[in-house]
């Protein structure tokens, strides 16, 4: 039976579609996607895909909505061209913080967002770094998730890093920043920090280890206007940390994060590619590592049925 690795794309991230489709040297599938004079998007599959393995590399970003819209007209469009399996290949995503009923009568979006793949065909998913870890088990269709902690660590590692400790932003993110620590045999340390609403505004009440005359390495899964953050590396520098050093997997830099970053104390702040990061002279401390072999390994591996689990 035909079982071809087809790559296609949409086009919220695809620079990073390309790298993975180089780091497997595989042609980039052929679609077209135009949007209509009544405002509709309409996607056609330029190639036979009949009984093919497709992976759709679609991420997170603006404009969340149209990328959603356009990931699920290519699902759909491939399952009525026959596709034998079609993967949503998600580096960030879409709703992924709508994770839980925080107020009444509220849409809890992450799952609405598993029901629609499922329902335009898509029969697995791989994604990165999830906000909330029961995001997998609102999925009717299989899920992988890959973590970028590796990648991060490995860039950490080239920045003298033997006198710092791990700091979580918040008790919520105490595992990952555990496995930062555990990853670098460094301390760790962790923030109380409160938060009271579904926002960026958080108090810090105090700081749980011992950061004073040390560096610091602060870590999260995302960061959307930075607020947090950089309350958080205030906090730091008064309670005596030397160096602070920041990284996320997913730098959404909404509104004045970038210019806020680069604005303050932290010496510099890695993240990843998960979304497209335009390089301005607001981004002169940010260091951006690309996911590409990490998703190319994985879908090397779904492809022919070998363990995603051994790449995490």
């Amino acid at each position: 039976m035909k079982n071809y690795l087809k790559i296609m794309s949409g086009n919220s991230n695809k620079p990073l579609a390309k790298e993975i489709c180089d780091y497997l040297d595989t042609p980039q599938g052929r679609i077209n996607i135009e949007r209509g004079p009544n405002d509709n998007i309409k996607v056609k599959i330029e190639e036979n895909v009949r009984e093919d393995d497709v992976f759709v590399i679609q991420t997170s970003c603006s404009p969340v909505n149209d990328n959603l819209t356009e990931l699920l007209l290519i699902i759909d469009a491939l399952k009525y061209a026959s596709a034998r399996r079609i993967t949503a290949v998600l580096p960030y995503y879409p709703y992924v913080r709508a994770d839980k009923k925080d107020e009444p009568r509220i849409s809890i979006t992450a799952r609405l967002v598993a029901d629609l793949l499922k329902s335009a065909g898509a029969d697995r998913i791989l994604t990165m770094t999830l906000h909330s870890p029961q995001i997998v088990a609102f999925s009717r269709v299989p899920v992988d998730q890959l973590w970028a902690t590796s990648l991060i660590c490995d860039f950490m590692r080239t920045r003298d890093v033997s006198n710092a400790v791990v700091v979580s932003p918040d008790v919520g993110s105490a595992n990952e920043a555990s496995a930062y620590a555990q990853s670098l045999d460094l301390p760790l340390a962790i923030m109380d920090k409160r938060r009271y609403a579904d926002d960026e505004i958080a108090s810090v009440q105090n700081v749980i280890g011992d950061i004073e005359g040390r560096d610091a390495l602060l870590f999260d899964d995302e960061v959307l206007t930075g607020g947090s953050m950089m309350e958080a590396v205030r906090i730091l520098k008064e309670k005596g940390a030397n160096r602070i050093l920041a990284g996320c997997t997913h730098g959404v830099f909404s509104g004045q994060a970038l210019q806020s970053i680069n604005d303050s104390s932290l010496e510099l702040f890695a993240t990843t590619n998960t979304i497209p990061l335009v390089a301005d002279e607001s981004t002169e401390k940010i260091k951006v590592l690309s996911v590409s072999r990490l998703f190319g390994d994985a879908i090397k591996a779904i492809h022919h049925g070998e363990s995603v689990s051994r790449l995490i």
